[in-house]
């Protein structure tokens, strides 16, 4: 569901999801986050030098193929884009997302209009975790308990709990993990947001009680707070 976009050489390695070519188009991987690098005054996350190591290794000097979902360019005009190397893989190519994944450099990041292959992508992330390969045998990447989150409000997360009271409120869907609305976490999804959720065959009012996993932005709004956009964000657990 990718369609082809632009070839060229890559010239240069900005981070490990940032990639620059020699026509001087910028890529940023679409659906993944890796370690970020230290910017702004702020400390390199723990493995990003190796994380970028290994985004150099398999395509610096490389010619590669973007492929799209429906948005092609963010708001910094980098190509927002699915990266295939053409290599010396059985089939000629490797999926840099994928590799990055598979290989425990990622997480799986996407956004409404960027989210096709998700589900591949979690998969991919799913092994990786359970075998604790690079980024998942540090803490800091760990996944989160509701409880917790208060200590990770402006930070990007992944959460997982059982759901304590499921409902839609004025058309706004809330999964609560507790009973105290006002300081419990909480995932919310928007009126707009829940159109792809029915879509996706997800009835969140019959959550109630399951264990989930979510991702996203962790803000204070009655509680920690992530906002699910699209139902990629969302994995519902078996017990």
């Amino acid at each position: 569901d990718l369609a082809p976009g632009e070839t060229g050489r890559v010239a240069a390695i900005l981070s490990a999801d940032t990639i620059g070519l020699e026509d001087g188009l910028r890529v940023r991987l679409a659906g993944i986050q890796t370690p970020s690098p230290a910017r702004a005054g702020r400390p390199a996350w723990p493995l990003a030098a190796e994380a970028a190591a290994e985004t150099g290794r398999l395509c610096l000097g490389r010619t590669i193929t973007l492929h799209y979902a429906e948005d092609r360019r963010d708001r910094w005009q980098r190509a927002l884009a699915h990266v295939m190397v053409q290599d010396g893989a059985p089939d000629g190519r490797t999926w840099l997302q994928g590799h990055l994944l598979q290989h425990g450099f990622a997480r799986v990041y996407t956004w409404p209009r960027t989210a096709t292959g998700a589900r591949a992508m979690l998969d991919l992330e799913r092994t990786a975790r359970a075998n604790r390969r690079a980024i998942w045998a540090e803490r800091f990447y760990r996944i989160r308990n509701p409880g917790e989150t208060w200590g990770d409000l402006d930070s990007w997360q992944i959460v997982e709990g059982r759901v304590a009271d499921a409902a839609v409120v004025r058309g706004t869907g809330y999964l609560n993990f507790g009973l105290d609305w006002r300081n419990d976490f909480t995932f919310r999804i928007e009126s707009d947001a829940r159109r792809g959720f029915r879509k996706a065959g997800i009835d969140l009012t019959s959550l109630t009680g399951r264990r989930v996993r979510g991702r996203g932005w962790v803000y204070p709004t009655n509680g920690p707070m992530i906002d699910l956009t699209h139902p990629e964000q969302l994995e519902i657990l078996e017990d």
